[in-house]
């Protein structure tokens, strides 16, 4: 990294719930946007979402607030094109490019195909996608180990349950959802191994690289579903990674009682309902804001370049939220446990892997 480091974790959170709170309604295509400094910077960026919309209380949601924090911090120009299906992928990413903007962000797996070919097509246009490693010239992936700050989940999860089962779902098998269960699979693991533990985990057998998914990221309705049925199972912490999928495991774990819930991508205490408060032990962050203020920037100064920004426990790239109102649920003890593991994991004399881990 250049001249600009990730802050500390409670001065990240801080700025992102800030910059949530303050945000005007986003855009939903080109040009629509009022522009908050635009004309101060002949430099301008754009950024496309992915089929799940812009406030996906998720990586879109994140990206977004980043790209608006970069417009002032720079003064530059910034919108947001917003994909509403699958089918608006490809020709936004082209419209977004035919703006004649320097830079192009864009946002999951969806898009990797037509950021690659948009960039092969324009090399003089600078991309990044978050949350997919592709390879191109100019072309940069901003993607994060998850799977070391769910690790820190899973065993948060396993130090809290009563029940000794947890569990955890995604939207697809698909490496960026998987880092999350794999992390939080063998933090469980990590969590029996040193109390001599038999917690359970539902939902995801990591060897085998299979286990439950609902097939999309917006279906709240399967959320709700798929989550019932862990409860029935006797699981009290579960971790859902599919997007505003997740919505109806809080809707479900707020309606049986003694359910608790680990949020990804943003601190979902801060970005879902606030009825869904109670529920919220933890979130799995990415912080995807710094990531793009920081890479917006070295742009701007001209140090572009397409090695992937991988974000870390290290870096501050990736963390587990503060447990707000679940905190009396989180002994000295436990927490004293996860805090020495976190430094483990930086030191690597606790090493956390997965398939997907990305390189």
């Amino acid at each position: 990294m250049s001249r600009r480091r990730f802050v500390t974790q409670g001065i990240a959170l801080a700025a992102s719930v800030a910059l949530l709170a303050g945000c005007a309604p986003a855009p939903t295509d080109e040009g629509d946007g009022d522009g908050g400094n635009a004309g101060s910077s002949d430099y301008c960026a754009r950024m496309v979402t992915n089929s799940g919309g812009l406030e996906d209380r998720s990586f879109n949601q994140s990206s977004w607030e980043g790209l608006q924090q970069a417009e002032a911090e720079f003064g530059i120009d910034v919108d947001a094109i917003v994909s509403n299906t699958e089918a608006d992928l490809a020709p936004n990413v082209t419209s977004a490019v035919e703006t004649g903007c320097e830079f192009i962000l864009t946002v999951g797996y969806q898009l990797a195909d037509a950021t690659i070919e948009e960039a092969e097509a324009n090399p003089d246009v600078h991309f990044a996608i978050v949350d997919e490693q592709v390879e191109g010239e100019n072309i940069k992936p901003i993607v994060f180990d998850t799977a070391q700050a769910s690790f820190l989940a899973g065993y948060l999860a396993a130090g809290v349950s009563k029940t000794g089962k947890v569990a955890t779902f995604g939207g697809g098998n698909q490496p960026p959802v998987t880092l999350f269960m794999d992390g939080f699979v063998d933090g469980v693991a990590h969590y029996n191994e040193v109390h001599a533990a038999a917690v359970q985990v539902l939902g995801w057998d990591k060897a085998a690289q299979d286990g439950t998914f609902t097939g999309d990221f917006e279906d709240i309705s399967k959320g709700k579903t798929y989550t019932q049925a862990f409860i029935d199972q006797g699981a009290d912490v579960i971790l859902p990674v599919a997007g505003q999928v997740g919505e109806g495991t809080a809707s479900a774990a707020l309606e049986n009682g003694n359910v608790s819930v680990i949020w990804v991508d943003n601190d979902g205490y801060e970005t879902l309902p606030a009825e869904y408060r109670p529920v919220l032990l933890t979130s799995v962050l990415k912080n995807m804001q710094d990531a793009v203020v920081e890479i917006v920037g070295d742009d701007i100064d001209g140090d572009f370049d397409s090695s992937p920004f991988i974000g870390t426990l290290e870096n501050g790239g990736v963390e587990i939220a503060p447990y707000h109102d679940l905190a009396s649920q989180v002994p000295a003890e436990l927490q004293a446990e996860i805090d020495a593991l976190r430094e483990e994991i930086i030191a690597g004399t606790v090493e956390v892997s997965s398939p997907s881990t990305p390189k």
